[in-house]
């Protein structure tokens, strides 16, 4: 068969793209790949990357996005996959994605891959994810223009690489009808193998990598054309008489590790560990054991010891990383067994290790050899090493086959090498199997400095041999013999400097290993040779028929299983089962009954199969049915990865969608109008403003009419509230009074009045006043007016249009008008002001300003005092008033026996909606002055000092009512749209979209605590209704997709809910004064939805989270007046679609419930009678009990449960207590609604006796947990007052009783609360409730402004401890708290911080 071109835009070929630094094999082997199929096989540093990178060159015009198409560069090992990306990064301008197993690329749907396939041009990644991806049929070989595969002498058995090439290269190959790939390889050997004599056997190898690979091999002539360019390390023997240990050091230290190794499995056997975990560690103690055998035997007793300490260390804080070998995760105390055996073993060497302070390792080897501390071979690589200790810049790496050998080795050249020499060592060692050891960061930090000088000496295992870029190399030596020819070659190859030396270790009395390696230092040459004789042959076909594997394709997408693959898949699926820590699900086979059972959350329960054929064959058989038919009922998605992936990938996606946090604000269209043209009579609607005040003060409120365009509501237009003054209580009474009829001169007047009075109050100064009267009243404003009312004995005259007409006051006017006023007696008629001479009576209910101060005061009364008359200063001089207006500023009174007036400050406008206002005015401050009248300028009168007064509570009662018509508006476009809506009363409307931030008597906490709780468990039971065969996981991931905040929001913002939302304390200088143009602000029209019109003030930011906070706090306003039904239609609005219509529970068999539990009694527990025992027996079921007639776990009903439990809780105390505070309603939902205190309810009534599980574990946690229940500080079932985590299977249980009497009794939620509270008993109280202790110290450090620092954390044995520290007042107070569970770790630690600063003073 010829080798496969590439099949691209026309016939032609790639024209070459070569960089001008490549060199001349580099670019005929270019050449050569762009024609065909290529494996290039050079040496190690010879520049096989720069090949393919300049292949890619040559392929970018097919890459270049918008191109459909990809290169896919493969890497065997995840450390490679950055090297190599970002080698094409530097030499391309391609757009280059690098992947590997961390990122979580194995829980990646197709949409994900879609985006990273569009967006990038070529993909470096390791062979398993390219596979997966074709299995899953998220890459096709189609798209694939190049596909580039290092290291690919990989391709043999089951690796990736050959999975790739069998499964769908070939396959694609022989039926002729996708393009398939150029496929370019690279290896310094092409062969992979321990033995090899004749070119023959060499090029059968050959010949079977290239038919794989359906490529044919390139490399050069001979060893001297690439010795021009790259040096070649010259090869040297080491040859080492092997010396034992003394025979009875040896057998006394064999037996005592035996009889260790013993005494600790007998420890482990008579532990309540289950069996799988004393299996598990057995096998441990064993690995140990054999280590440490090894050690002894290959390495001498100090580094045996070396050992033992490496696999003893508990505490990172006790061992450097290079010191300790952590094992995998273990049960803690299987763990400590282990270590233990590992310490005593330690102990064991420690007894045959000289002590003394001159005494250390490698002061005299010879006799160290001599006394068994070291071996023949470690001698060996000393003195090897030593050798080159003159060599100015030596860089060397030691080849080793073992970790263990690695990390003692480094220890002893710690110890060993500054006794000769500057040179520093590290070492660099793979995983292997449960013994972990390096991070690939903490290697490529090592590689680093291996690079620059700082490390001289690495000793490693394979993971160094390939792929690792270490050009910095002089020396290697095979401390062990490579095991394969491409061990050798890749080894050999790292000491890539010139004058390099390869010293290969080897045993005197091992000729057959010199032998083998002797021949491997040949076979470059050999294979070299068989490459160039059989170039021009063709590849050869697969032998093997592909169509002999049985495999499960998916028609809609291509996706495939294959026998092989299943077994990996089902394990997979099951893997993303709901889990917890007692429980892991898997698929468990019986070999005696051919049967596939999975578990129980799986919505396919056993796959039986029937059949004479390989066991190993017939497990994969039912493991591919069971895939097949995991697809046809939906669990497995037509790419045929599980349900739960994709769901995820998409939660993960709507929860990315971009938010604008710039929202519109919107403002009333009942206060906005345009003035009319050519009209002579304006009718208005006229609404009176009733101000009652609860408190004793000698100025009195005056009614205000409101006159507006609109009418106002019946909801706001009779509405009342209170003011929060710093007197007192001011009532605050809306009426409305009728119609009214106004000319335009008239509007024009009180638009005047208004402006004038209102500018006045809120600057306190006449600085704009003039800007604001001068602007015209053209297109949308704010339209209506605020006018002073009569007396009531005045009416029904409604308007004081005397205060009115105050505005247009001037002294030309009044003063010959003004003749027969009332005076006190020995006043003057008429008195000398800053404009002219005015009546006195005048001056004396009138607004002045005095030039001098730029002031404005209220005239209240003539005083019997004139400029000649005395006053006491504060220091207590006495002066008179004419000496101190020219003292202090410079004023010399020129009408100085005319009466003085008395001036009242202009009263300061506040925000009188605030809760918990501080009081703003100092009983000390002087509030009236003596004013000559010669410094006064009148601006209005006559108009008397209460209208002021009043006035200045008017900015407070307009944003209530602004902020009550937005919700009206809101209220409207509700009934637009869900008429059942019309109950809900606009006051909870106006709640609900008042945030705390607002900082009025109410906000909206409390209605999205009820909101939040409804809206979970009408979604929860809806989904658990919709997807009767979806697990809890799906179900969750589901859930959150309609109920994250993200969400929340995205359904706020398409329904235009942003703009209603009130976030800002009202600040009543920026109050927009009606028909003020000097403000620049500009009100836009917006429509809403049925072309309802509303108006945007301005712009603001509103965080995602406060939109979805208000769609919550909507629906719980809708729950608490109109009821589920109101709250159903607007959710439905919304988008989310969710009914209580009830569904029949479907049970597809039938189990005995009275052979599993005692029924009667649990009926008797909950009071409550199951119509269907199954449901009972579903609810006490554990994944782990793994009976076939038990067919599901309780999983699905918890997830019904939990919501509901939630919801009927919270409701009852929103109901029960109706004046609770928010933070005390979310205080006592969180204290009662918590897995902890279901968990002491299960407990306490003892249901913890009916769980049916099947684990060891948990059976052992339960114990413990009923043993200590006593000992609780209390008996109540809520709060925060537990100091120790619970099983959170006993919480489960609560919530999956709950969650099956909901379904039992038709959706009945009282029967479910009725049933339920009494295991709860007694339910929290505003009296009993208790905040967070976490989130009380967090509040308190906050408002007193204490620093709490970082928690310190740490983890021993499997327990976190947790430190709070708080500073507060010069004193340091700390808590620490031990758990299994962190947030009871770290609720206990601050309980304890605030106990100790609760008996300082400082709570």
């Amino acid at each position: 068969m010829e080798s496969v071109t590439v099949l691209g835009a026309g016939s032609q070929h790639p024209s070459a793209d070569p960089l001008s630094f490549a060199r001349s094999y580099q670019l005929e082997a270019l050449e050569i790949s762009i024609k065909q199929n290529t494996i290039v096989f050079l040496e190690t540093g010879s520049g096989k990357t720069l090949i393919a990178i300049m292949l890619l060159r040559s392929y970018a015009y097919l890459l270049r996005k918008p191109s459909p198409f990809i290169a896919v560069f493969l890497v065997p090992q995840v450390v490679l996959v950055s090297q190599q990306g970002e080698a094409v990064k530097m030499h391309t301008d391609l757009n280059v994605g690098m992947y590997y197993g961390e990122m979580g690329v194995d829980f990646w749907d197709a949409a994900i891959w879609k985006k990273h396939i569009e967006k990038h041009e070529v993909l470096v990644m390791t062979p398993a994810i390219l596979l997966a991806g074709l299995r899953h049929s998220f890459f096709k070989l189609s798209m694939i223009k190049v596909l580039i595969i290092d290291e690919c002498h990989h391709a043999k058995g089951k690796h990736p690489y050959a999975c790739i090439m069998t499964e769908f290269y070939h396959r694609q190959l022989r039926s002729e009808i996708s393009k398939l790939p150029r496929i370019f390889g690279m290896t310094a050997s092409p062969i992979k193998t321990k033995s090899g004599v004749s070119e023959f056997c060499f090029w059968e190898k050959i010949k079977e990598l290239e038919t794989l690979m359906n490529s044919k091999v390139y490399t050069c002539a001979s060893e001297s054309v690439l010795a021009q360019f790259i040096p070649f390390s010259t090869p040297k023997f080491k040859v080492y008489r092997h010396k034992e240990i003394p025979c009875s050091l040896y057998a006394h230290l064999t037996i005592e590790l035996q009889s260790l190794k013993e005494k600790h499995e007998l420890s482990l056997k008579k532990s309540d560990l289950v069996g799988s975990t004393k299996d598990s560690m057995s096998k441990n103690i064993s690995k140990v054991f054999s280590a440490l055998i090894f050690c002894l035997d290959e390495l001498g007793v100090w580094l045996a010891l070396k050992a033992a300490q490496s696999f003893s260390c508990f505490d990172s804080d006790l061992c450097t990383e290079a010191d300790s070998i952590p094992w995998g995760k273990l049960d803690v105390f299987g763990e400590t067994i282990v270590k233990h055996f590992s310490l005593d073993a330690f102990h064991a060497f420690s007894t045959y290790i000289p002590s003394g302070p001159d005494w250390s390792i490698g002061n005299d080897v010879k006799a160290n050899m001599d006394a068994g501390l070291l071996t023949s071979k470690v001698v060996c690589l000393i003195e090897s090493l030593l050798e080159y200790r003159y060599l100015k810049d030596i860089r060397c790496i030691v080849f080793v086959e073992r970790i263990v050998t690695a990390i003692v080795l480094h220890s002893l050249l710690e110890e060993l090498l500054p006794k000769y020499c500057s040179w520093k060592s590290k070492y660099i060692a793979g995983n292997n199997s449960r013994l972990q050891s390096q991070t690939r960061k903490k290697q490529n930090e090592i590689v680093q400095e291996f690079r620059k000088g700082m490390v001289n000496v690495i000793v490693a295992t394979s993971i160094l041999e390939e792929g690792l870029d270490v050009q910095s190399c002089n020396l290697v030596i095979r401390f062990d013999p490579s095991a394969t020819v491409c061990s050798f070659i890749q080894s050999r190859g790292r000491a890539r400097m010139k004058h390099s030396d390869y010293i290969l270790m080897v045993k005197s009395e091992d000729c057959a290993t010199q032998s083998r390696l002797e021949k491997y230092l040949a076979s470059g040459d050999i294979m070299r040779n068989a490459s160039l004789r059989h170039a021009s042959l063709p590849c050869s076909p697969l032998q093997i028929d592909l169509n002999d594997e049985k495999f499960y394709c998916v028609e809609s997408t291509g996706a495939t299983v294959t026998l092989s693959s299943s077994v990996s898949l089902i394990f997979f699926y099951c893997s993303r089962l709901p889990s917890d820590c007692y429980f892991k699900p898997a698929p468990r086979w019986d070999q005696k009954t051919c049967t596939l059972y999975l578990p129980k959350s799986c919505p396919l329960q056993k796959v039986v199969l029937r059949g004479n054929i390989n066991a190993k064959i017939l497990k994969q058989t039912a493991c591919l049915e069971a895939c097949k038919q995991l697809h046809e009922i939906g669990a497995l998605t037509d790419n045929l990865v599980p349900d739960i992936v994709v769901e995820e990938a998409d939660a993960q996606e709507s929860g990315n969608e971009p938010y604008i946090d710039e929202q519109p604000c919107y403002f009333s269209p009942e206060l906005v109008g345009r003035w009319p043209k050519d009209s002579d009579i304006m009718t208005y609607h006229c609404y009176l403003i009733e101000l009652k005040q609860s408190f004793v003060y000698d100025i009195p409120v005056r009614d205000i009419v409101l006159v507006m365009k609109n009418e106002l509501g019946s909801e706001v237009g009779s509405m009342h509230f209170d003011l929060d003054t710093d007197r007192g209580s001011l009532t605050v009474n809306f009426k409305y009074v009728g119609v009214i009829n106004f000319r335009p001169d008239q509007v024009l007047l009180c638009r005047r009045f208004q402006i004038t009075l209102l500018r006045v109050l809120i600057d306190r100064n006449l600085n704009k006043l003039k800007e604001c009267l001068d602007g015209e009243f053209l297109g949308d404003e704010t339209d209506y007016l605020l006018l002073p009312a009569t007396g009531k004995h005045q009416r029904p005259l409604i308007i004081d249009w005397l205060c009115v007409t105050s505005v247009l006051f001037s002294c030309e006017n009044f003063c010959e008008y003004h003749l027969n006023c009332y005076l006190p007696m020995g006043c003057a008629r008429s008195v000398q002001t800053k404009d002219g001479p005015v009546c006195i009576c005048l001056l004396q209910n009138s607004l002045v300003c005095t030039p001098h101060n730029g002031n404005v005061y209220c005239i209240t009364e003539i005083l019997g005092l004139n400029a000649n008359s005395c006053l006491t200063l504060r220091d207590g001089r006495i002066m008179t008033y004419k000496k101190y207006f020219e003292e202090w500023h410079g004023i010399k009174l020129r009408f100085d026996h005319e009466s003085l007036v008395n001036g009242i400050h202009i009263f300061q406008v506040q925000n009188y909606l605030q809760r918990c206002r501080e009081q703003k005015e100092k009983g000390s401050s002087k509030r009236s002055v003596e004013l000559p009248p010669e410094l006064c300028s009148i601006v209005m009168s006559p108009i008397p000092v209460s209208i002021f007064y009043s006035f200045s509570f008017v900015p407070s009662i307009l944003h209530r009512l602004e902020s009550l018509l937005i919700a009206v508006n809101l209220k409207r476009m509700l009934l637009d749209h869900c008429m059942q809506n019309d109950v809900i009363p606009v006051s909870k409307v106006l709640e609900a979209i008042t945030t705390k931030n607002c900082q009025e008597i109410f906000h909206l906490e409390s209605l999205e605590t009820l909101g939040d709780s409804f809206l979970k468990y009408a979604v929860s039971q809806q989904l658990f209704k919709t997807y009767k065969n979806q697990h809890e996981g799906v179900l969750s991931v589901k859930k959150e997709k309609l109920i994250s905040n993200a969400a929340l929001c995205k359904f706020g913002c398409d329904r235009k809910l942003p703009g209603f939302i009130r976030n800002k304390s009202f600040d009543p200088k920026k109050w927009i004064i009606p028909g003020d143009r000097s403000v620049s602000y500009a009100l836009s029209e917006e429509l809403l939805f049925n072309t309802r019109k509303i108006y945007i003030k301005e712009t603001r930011k509103v965080k995602s989270k406060l939109v979805a906070d208000v769609v919550e706090a909507l629906i719980g306003a809708l729950v608490s007046t109109g009821g589920e039904t109101a709250a159903l239609f607007f959710m439905d609005w919304l988008g989310i679609k969710v009914d209580f219509h009830i569904t029949p529970y479907e049970r597809h068999f039938q189990v005995h419930a009275e052979k599993l539990l005692n029924v009667r009694q649990l009926e008797n527990l909950v009071n409550y009678s199951f119509h269907g025992h199954s449901l009972l027996v579903e609810a006490l079921t554990h994944g782990s009990y793994m009976l076939p007639e038990i067919p599901r776990c309780y999983q699905r009903l918890e997830f019904l449960g939990d919501s509901v439990l939630d919801y009927i809780i919270t409701k009852h105390f929103y109901f029960k207590y109706p004046g609770l505070s928010p933070a005390l309603l979310t205080d006592m939902r969180s204290a009662s609604v918590n897995n902890d205190c279901y968990a002491r309810s299960a407990v306490k009534c003892g249901l913890h006796k009916h769980i049916l599980h099947a684990s060891q574990e948990l059976h052992k946690h339960i114990v413990e947990t009923v043993y200590n229940f006593e000992k609780l500080s209390s008996e109540s079932t809520f709060g925060w007052e537990s100091e120790t985590s619970f099983p959170k299977v006993l919480g489960d249980v609560i919530e999956s009783l709950a969650g099956a009497i909901l379904v039992d009794s038709r959706y009945d939620m009282e029967v479910v609360f009725c049933s339920i509270r009494p295991l709860l008993e007694p339910l929290v109280t505003p009296e009993t409730v208790k905040p967070n202790p976490s989130r009380e110290l967090n509040e308190l450090c906050q408002k007193e402004h204490y620093i709490m620092n970082k928690p310190i954390k740490s983890r021993n044995n499997g327990l976190i401890s947790i430190t709070i520290e708080v500073e507060a007042k010069g004193h340091l107070f700390k808590g620490t708290a031990t758990d299994k569970d962190k947030t009871i770790a770290k609720k206990v630690a601050c309980k304890k911080v605030l106990e100790s600063m609760k008996r300082f003073g400082l709570t």
